[in-house]
C-alpha cells in the first residue's frame, strides 16, 4: 500500500489542455479584461438564419462583450472556441487583427456581389477595448472605399467618436445605426445589462447619430418575458424611441440558444426565482419563445410605433436630453 501511495505521488500531474484559440493568440491584460489577439483568417460571416435578426452578413472586429449582459446569445461564440461562456464573455476578449485588410480583399473579390453587413452582432464593436485597438476606424474605411452599405449596432457612445468618418462613409454608400434599448427602466439594465450604458444615453446617442444624418434606429432587444414586457414598458421604450427621432423600432424577443440560456435562467435563479417555471413553459427546449406569445408582443410594439409616428414623423416627439437623468416607466 504504501509502495502505491508513493507511485501516486511520483506521477507527472495531469495536463490541462487550453482551447486552441489562447495558444495561438497574442494575450495582454488591461483592466481586469483579458485580449486574446489573433490574426482574422476571414472578415464578412454569414448571419444564422436562426438568429432571426434583419440583417444576411456580418463583420465583428470582437468576439466577447464588456457589457455582461446575461442574455447576450453571442456567448455561444465563446463556447465554440473553449472560453468561459459566462463571466469570461465579459473579461476575456477575442481581438482580430488584420480585420481591416482582410476586409478590403473578400469586399474586393468577384464573389462579392456588395450586401449590405452589420457591424458588431458577436459582442460590441465599441466596447471598451476599442479605445485600445481602434480597429473601427479602419473597417469603416474599408467599407467607404468598396462603396458597401452597412449598419453598426451598438449600446456604446463610443461610436460618437467616429461620427466623421460615419458621415464621411454616408458619402458614397448607405450607412445607418442601430441602438439597442430592449427596455428604458435603469433598474433592469443595472440588473441584467451591468457593463452598458444607461438607456438614456444610448438614446441620446440614436438622437445625436440622426442629428448627424446618420439614420438611427432603436432595436428593441430583448424585451425580456415577464419582466419588461408590460404594457407600460413597452409604451415607455416606444415613446423615447420616437423622442430621440429613431427613424424605426424593430422589436425582438428575447432568445435562449445554447450557452446564453444557461448563464441568463441562472440570472433569472437569482433575480426572480418564481419566473423560472413560467420560462420553463414559454420557452420548453426552444430559443425562442411561444409563437402566439412574439406574435402579441410584436404586434403591440409595432402598433406603439405607429401611435407615436416612428417611420412616418420622427420628429413629432420632442426629445428630452439630459445625461443625469434615469430612465423609469414614467
Amino acid at each position: 500500500m504504501h509502495a502505491v501511495q508513493e507511485s501516486l505521488l511520483d506521477a507527472a500531474p495531469p495536463v490541462i489542455e487550453r482551447p486552441r484559440i489562447e495558444r495561438q493568440a497574442v494575450t495582454r491584460t488591461f483592466d481586469g479584461v483579458t485580449c486574446h489577439e489573433v490574426r482574422a483568417r476571414s472578415a464578412v460571416e454569414r448571419v444564422p438564419e436562426t438568429a432571426e435578426l434583419p440583417f444576411q452578413w456580418s463583420v465583428s472586429p470582437y468576439r466577447g462583450c464588456e457589457g455582461a449582459c446575461a442574455y447576450c446569445a453571442a456567448r455561444r461564440g465563446h463556447r465554440q472556441l473553449g472560453l468561459d461562456a459566462g463571466a469570461g464573455f465579459a473579461s476575456t476578449i477575442v481581438v482580430k487583427t488584420g480585420l481591416a485588410d482582410r476586409l478590403r480583399r473578400e469586399l474586393a473579390a468577384p464573389r462579392w456581389e456588395g450586401a449590405p453587413v452589420a457591424l458588431g452582432l458577436a459582442g460590441d464593436c465599441y466596447q471598451p477595448v476599442e479605445e485600445i485597438y481602434r480597429l473601427m476606424p479602419s473597417i469603416v474605411r474599408a467599407l467607404a472605399d468598396a462603396g458597401n452599405p452597412f449598419t453598426v449596432l451598438t449600446k456604446s457612445p463610443l461610436i460618437l467618436r467616429d461620427l466623421d468618418l460615419l458621415r464621411e462613409a454616408a458619402k458614397v454608400a448607405p450607412v445607418r445605426a442601430g441602438v439597442s434599448v430592449g427596455f428604458v427602466d435603469d433598474r433592469v439594465r443595472r440588473s441584467v445589462e451591468p457593463g452598458a450604458a444607461t438607456p438614456q444615453r444610448r438614446l441620446e446617442v440614436c438622437a445625436e447619430l440622426n442629428d448627424a444624418g446618420i439614420p438611427c434606429e432603436v432595436l428593441m432587444a430583448p424585451i425580456l418575458p415577464l419582466i419588461t414586457d408590460s404594457p407600460d414598458h413597452l409604451r415607455s421604450t416606444v415613446r423615447r424611441a420616437a423622442e430621440a427621432g429613431a427613424v424605426r423600432v424593430t422589436p425582438i424577443v428575447l432568445r435562449l440558444p445554447t450557452g446564453a440560456r444557461e448563464w441568463y435562467l441562472a440570472w433569472l435563479e437569482r433575480e426572480h426565482p418564481g419566473l423560472v417555471p413560467r420560462y420553463q413553459a414559454l420557452y420548453g427546449r426552444s430559443p425562442t419563445a411561444d409563437a402566439d406569445y412574439r406574435t402579441r408582443i410584436i404586434a403591440q410594439v409595432r402598433s406603439l410605433a405607429e401611435a407615436y409616428g416612428i417611420g412616418r414623423d420622427s420628429r413629432r416627439w420632442r426629445r428630452r436630453r439630459s445625461p443625469a437623468r434615469q430612465l423609469t416607466l414614467a
